[in-house]
């Protein structure tokens, strides 16, 4: 099994949001990775700047931060073949690492833009060292750049930052200070390949708690109205939770929050996103998690405070 830790630079429409390719608001220009073994040891490195074909010119802000220029990119290599010369580097089975959340996201969207995105099997499991670091070495689990990590953890800096092989490489430095027990205990699924039918739908189920991911619907009010979507069952036995609070809508995030409680295991509480795909489509993500009786009357006063919220804005409004 290899880990590929890997890291992107991307480009965006230089003529701001208004002149943005809707199916591809950011261009990947250049690909970084480092591969390393099951001991954690790096072997290989991939490394390709890639020429552009949606946006004619660098971004300021982007060139201020990596410091490549678009004649550097004219000779780069076609992002089809760049995409498929990492993916075969990769090898026949390997684990996606990365810095955040997004670059496992955008690399399917561009990869979708080419008609490619068959090259990577989806959901796709993957581990966000930006969020084991977290985990292990902030008491709040906050997120930190990768910078704050590479100082907390005393790794020399020999390499400029912002450009994707030294990330990838640095990444990767932070990697092999987190315990194995801590890194595959905590991994992240990107949907980007959102399932489409009922068949396709995403259930996972941890140790406490589990994830699952709808089929697509045609409206947000639709989703709310599927019996698996609002569903809660217990992450441990599988059983129905008794509801004990309704799902109810976070009015700033709009998301759905809920408490129920299982006979045997205790309080579990609920959260749903709704996300919308680019075909304009619906699909929810929800996780339930047991917790303590403290933790569930958390959400109950949550919820409490918003209806007193909106029960005043009303009378607000009858006395205006």
């Amino acid at each position: 099994m290899n880990y590929i830790i890997f890291d992107l630079e991307w480009n965006q429409s230089p003529d701001g949001k208004k002149y943005s390719d809707s199916r591809l608001p950011f261009e990947i220009i250049e690909i970084g990775a480092v591969k390393m073994n099951e001991k954690k040891e790096i072997i290989d490195s991939f490394q390709r700047l890639i020429k552009p074909k949606v946006y004619n010119w660098i971004h300021d802000s982007i060139h201020e931060v990596i410091h490549v220029d678009y004649k550097d990119l004219e000779e780069g290599t076609p992002f089809p073949q760049a995409a498929e010369e990492f993916i075969r580097w990769c090898g026949t089975e390997y684990r996606f690492f990365t810095w955040g959340n997004q670059d496992v996201m955008e690399l399917q969207r561009n990869m979708k833009y080419y008609d490619m995105l068959e090259l990577i099997p989806a959901p796709v499991t993957y581990y966000d060292v930006q969020k084991l670091f977290g985990i292990c070495y902030e008491e709040n689990r906050e997120r930190r750049a990768l910078e704050f990590a590479i100082d907390r953890l005393e790794i020399g800096k020999n390499q400029d930052f912002h450009r994707a092989l030294a990330n990838a490489w640095y990444t990767a430095c932070v990697l092999q200070k987190i315990e194995d027990e801590c890194i595959f205990s905590h991994s992240s699924l990107d949907v980007y390949q959102n399932p489409k039918t009922r068949k396709d739908e995403i259930y996972i189920r941890y140790e406490e708690s589990s994830r699952y991911v709808s089929r697509e619907f045609s409206s947000r009010e639709r989703v709310m109205r599927d019996r698996e979507v609002t569903s809660t069952r217990c992450p441990v036995c599988n059983n129905p939770a008794k509801r004990r609070i309704r799902w109810f809508m976070n009015n700033n995030s709009k998301v759905y929050y809920s408490v129920s409680q299982c006979q045997e295991h205790g309080y579990l509480t609920g959260r749903i996103r709704i996300r919308k795909t680019e075909e304009e489509k619906y699909y929810a993500m929800k996780k339930l998690k047991l917790v303590s009786e403290a933790e569930a009357e958390e959400v109950r006063e949550k919820r409490d405070a918003l209806r007193s919220k909106r029960q005043l804005k009303k009378q607000q409004a009858s006395c205006s």
